[in-house]
């Protein structure tokens, strides 16, 4: 067999591995200087998006548009949930860990995006070599901004009164920090079509073909002040049920002793506590989802299903639903914009109304 020189190895290909074969090498037994396979990364982007979950998920219609803009575009992705993203979307995706931004810090990029506002995620982007830097970053001792366009962003976060004011919704901010404007790039959330067949034949055989809604009744506990009423819960699927849907009660192991008693005393369904690849499965199989701002809300809309969005504490401008949805809040208005706790005597999520959520589930189920 021919020696290869070095200047034959393609190291600016996409299948390349370092010290192990390629894929068409390891499958097909492809050389470099011979590889019909060969694909040329041109632009190197690296995102920074730690955050929680739904935050992950709600910053994945950057991709669409990076491949779009970017020709040969090459993603790398570091995160603490990687195992949200859409690993076929992505080429490197990696765990904010020591080993890993040891890596990313000792790489180049054309380009590389912070969108947290946390010290790790800021100092990383400070540390990263990269030719075009955007979002948030750490200047002398302090969060600062890479460049203009991510100021917007950073004052409604510092200020109340700013962020109240604001008009903007979260994927117009993220892509105005990088240069772009939102055109309705959908969400991209991978989910197992294996998991998906079997719950869905699950809810058909149960439900009786009933139409299916899905109620995340928690709101995780960050924002306790987020939460609707048992008693509210139970009259919805009392409704729900002389309607003839087919409600399901949805939540994690936080919701797990509520929603056990919310099966026991309505006869709703619950299924139970799963993995994050089956929930997103399982409520693949809904026809609708109910829930509080939350990451139920960003799977819901990652899974394209039309949506009843309660929200008190935040500005529901932020929020875009794709046209799939619609936000109730309470008639008596919040006072706690961003709070934890409440002031008043009795809690505002009281005079969201049963009826005001039953009318907005039949308006987006027909």
């Amino acid at each position: 067999m021919k020696t290869i020189d070095l200047s034959e190895i393609k190291f600016d290909c996409r299948h390349f591995r370092g010290g192990i074969p390629c894929k068409p090498n390891k499958l097909r037994g492809r050389i470099c200087h011979q590889c019909p396979e060969y694909d040329r990364i041109e632009t190197r982007i690296l995102i920074i998006k730690l955050g929680a979950l739904g935050d992950v998920i709600r910053t994945t219609p950057l991709i669409e548009r990076f491949k779009k803009t970017y020709p040969g575009v090459h993603i790398t992705w570091i995160t603490h949930s990687p195992d949200i993203l859409p690993a076929q979307q992505i080429d490197e995706i990696y765990r904010f860990d020591f080993l890993n931004t040891y890596i990313v810090r000792h790489q180049h990029y054309h380009i590389a995006l912070n969108l947290d506002k946390e010290p790790e995620a800021c100092a990383l982007l400070a540390d990263v070599q990269a030719d075009k830097k955007f979002g948030f970053e750490w200047k002398d001792h302090h969060i600062d901004v890479a460049d203009d366009r991510a100021v917007h962003k950073l004052v409604t976060g510092l200020f109340d009164a700013y962020s109240i004011q604001n008009r903007k919704n979260y994927l117009d901010e993220i892509f105005e920090i990088c240069g772009f404007d939102f055109q309705g790039e959908e969400y991209v959330l991978d989910v197992d079509e294996g998991l998906k067949d079997l719950w869905a034949g699950k809810f058909q055989q149960i439900s009786g073909q009933k139409k299916i809604v899905g109620l995340n009744t928690g709101c995780g506990q960050r924002w306790p002040t987020r939460l609707w009423p048992t008693e509210n819960w139970i009259s919805l699927i009392g409704l729900l049920k002389e309607a003839g849907y087919f409600p399901v009660v949805l939540g994690g192991v936080d919701e797990d002793a509520q929603n056990k008693e919310y099966e026991k005393l309505t006869g709703a369904y619950y299924p139970g506590t799963y993995s994050l690849k089956e929930f997103i499965a399982l409520t693949s199989g809904c026809d609708l989802v109910v829930t509080a701002v939350s990451m139920m809300m960003h799977i819901a809309i990652g899974l394209k299903k039309p949506l009843v969005l309660f929200n008190n504490i935040f500005n529901s401008n932020e929020f875009y639903m794709y046209g799939r949805g619609e936000i109730v809040g309470p008639e008596l208005g919040c006072d706690c914009f961003y709070g934890n706790t409440c002031t008043r005597d009795k809690h505002c999520m009281n005079s969201l109304g049963v009826n005001t959520v039953f009318e907005s589930i039949n308006r987006l189920i027909k």
